[in-house]
């Protein structure tokens, strides 16, 4: 339910698209930040800022991330941050949040807070960036709304047009199931899915899984290269997922190490803290047959691949997966069962697997022990 206060409290969904925010602008910021001149983190919902418990709201987890980053010091790019909020009460305690924190400011940080619609200020700013022809990127804008109201899929489409920009959307699944039957909704169905969206049943009988991925569809369509997923649950109840989109392959590795530290048992499922006791007591341990049967399924054939193509089409969103789950979990128990040949010239020490050396997939027996 939409919030009426200035503050509420966090539930415990909310944490879980919290913590792989931070997860991955701990990467993001350093990464970007040292090979480029620029960039851009804006928060199109951001709300107030915290919450009413003290927890941190995104825009300064996003803040504090950098501010706070052991590696810091080596990020020369410039850095502007931009938090749209269209409540004036909620753009005020943001910006008293913002000012409190502006001492401490390194001198290539900025921070604007812009009160008003996130379609319209985004337009704005885009337009203001054409007008000067500008781009946007590298950039990477969280589109976190209440319900499925306020961003429209053109200006996902003008921001994505940029391969530089990446996207963080939050899709209400709880909003649609509750007021979807309602006429008034249909409009802001089209606008963030398509007309296309009435193919897989009407609002009140949507099916989930067709529908979102009739959405990573569109998304790719619009400019996006990878899209990945992940869902954030009430209980036994969905509320919402989130999609992320970019066209950079080591963005897509790294969101997805991201989601795998927050969601350790590997469905891309966020239950609070019923997921942290199942990781800790070692019930659930990561299941690594699909992606021995993916890694068979795509490279068939017996051809000799180097090793960084196998990483590559890991890292991509045709798995789960992410490029530290590859060697050793992976690869050499596939080696040791026969299930993999490396070219012994193309490494010096067995059950190692260095970038160039070779290696296919078949069933050969088990491999000679050097």
């Amino acid at each position: 339910m939409k919030p009426k206060s200035t503050l509420w409290s966090r539930d415990r969904h909310t944490e879980g698209k919290h913590l792989v925010l931070r997860e991955y602008l701990k990467a993001w910021f350093p990464i970007l930040g040292r090979t480029q001149g620029r960039i851009v983190f804006i928060d199109g919902f951001a709300g107030p800022g915290e919450y009413e418990g003290g927890e941190p709201g995104s825009p300064t987890i996003a803040m504090d991330a950098l501010m706070n980053h052991s590696a810091a010091h080596k990020i020369t790019a410039k850095v502007f941050f931009a938090f749209i909020e269209n409540r004036p009460d909620r753009a005020k305690y943001l910006q008293s949040l913002v000012d409190e924190r502006e001492p401490r400011f390194p001198e290539n940080m900025r921070v604007r807070v812009i009160n008003n619609d996130f379609d319209p200020a985004m337009r704005n700013i885009l337009d203001d960036l054409e007008q000067d022809r500008k781009c946007l990127g590298p950039a990477f804008v969280m589109i976190d709304s209440f319900g499925v109201k306020g961003f429209s899929m053109d200006v996902i489409g003008r921001i994505l047009s940029n391969r530089k920009c990446e996207v963080y959307i939050t899709i209400m699944w709880s909003s649609i199931k509750r007021f979807g039957s309602g006429p008034e909704f249909k409009p802001y169905m089209d606008d963030i899915f398509g007309p296309e969206w009435k193919s897989v049943g009407d609002t009140a009988h949507l099916d989930r899984q067709e529908l979102y991925q009739q959405y990573e569809q569109r998304l790719k369509e619009t400019g996006a290269r990878y899209v990945l997923s992940f869902d954030l649950y009430q209980d036994k109840r969905i509320e919402y997922s989130i999609f992320f989109a970019t066209w950079n392959l080591a963005g897509c590795d790294k969101m997805k190490k991201a989601i795998w530290k927050v969601c350790p048992c590997g469905d891309f499922s966020f239950r609070g803290h019923a997921t942290e006791q199942l990781s800790l007591n070692g019930i659930n341990r990561p299941d690594y047959s699909p992606l021995r049967s993916a890694l068979m399924d795509q490279f068939q054939g017996g051809e000799w691949i180097r090793i960084k193509d196998v990483l590559d089409f890991v890292k991509s969103d045709e798995t789960r997966y992410h490029s530290d789950q590859v060697k050793k979990p992976v690869l050499r128990p596939m080696e040791e069962e026969g299930l993999l040949q490396v070219k012994p010239d193309s490494r010096e020490k067995q059950w190692t697997y260095p970038d160039l050396c070779w290696v296919r997939f078949g069933e050969f027996g088990q491999p000679r022990l050097l």
